[in-house]
C-alpha cells in the first residue's frame, strides 16, 4: 500500500506575518452565509477529485446539512470575473481561540495562476482580524504539489509530521 506524508501546520499571533494583499482585477472572495450545501459539494467534488478527497462523497445531503450549518463553520468563495474558482472552509475552536482551515483549494483550470497564493493570504489576513491565537492546517502528499510550499512561504511551520498507509 502507498505511504502519504501528511503534514501539520499552524501559524501563530506572535509569528503572523502582516502581508498586504493585492488581488488580481476582478478577483472577488466573501464568506457564503446562504450555508447552500451545494456549494461546498460543488468544491468538494471537483477540486477533490485529484487529490483522493473521498470521506464526504457518501455523505447524505442530511449530513451536508449537518455540518455547514455548524456556527463555528464559515465556507469562503473566490471568484474571478463573477466565475467560481476556489473556496475555504473553516471552524473557529472557542476553546482553544483558533481557526483550523479544513479544506482549501483552486478548480484546476484556475490552478498556477497564483490564485491560491491570494486566497490564502486573505484567509489569514481575515482570521487574525478576528484576534485568534493560532490557525491551523494539514495538508499532504495527496494534495496540490505547491500546497505546503504556499503555506511555508506564508509562515506556517510544521509542528507535526506523519507518514500514513493511504488505500486508493
Amino acid at each position: 500500500m502507498p505511504k502519504v506524508q501528511r503534514f501539520f501546520l499552524e501559524l501563530r499571533k506572535k509569528t503572523k506575518q502582516n502581508q498586504s494583499i493585492i488581488f488580481p482585477k476582478n478577483v472577488k472572495i466573501y464568506i457564503e452565509n446562504k450555508k447552500n450545501i451545494n456549494i461546498n459539494k460543488f468544491f468538494y467534488r471537483q477540486i477533490g477529485k485529484d487529490h483522493f478527497w473521498r470521506d464526504r462523497l457518501l455523505w447524505s445531503d442530511k449530513e451536508w446539512e449537518k455540518y455547514i450549518n455548524n456556527k463555528n463553520l464559515e465556507t469562503g468563495i473566490m471568484k474571478f470575473d463573477g466565475e467560481l474558482i476556489g473556496f475555504y472552509e473553516q471552524e473557529f475552536h472557542q476553546t482553544r481561540n483558533e481557526i483550523e482551515l479544513i479544506q482549501m483549494g483552486i478548480l484546476k483550470e484556475y490552478q498556477s495562476k497564483k490564485f491560491g497564493s491570494f486566497l490564502l493570504k486573505h484567509i489569514i489576513k481575515q482570521a487574525f482580524n478576528k484576534n485568534i491565537e493560532r490557525l491551523r492546517v494539514h495538508t499532504c502528499s495527496l494534495d496540490h504539489r505547491h500546497a505546503l510550499d504556499n503555506y511555508l512561504s506564508k509562515g506556517f511551520r510544521v509542528f507535526k509530521e506523519e507518514t500514513i498507509t493511504f488505500n486508493f
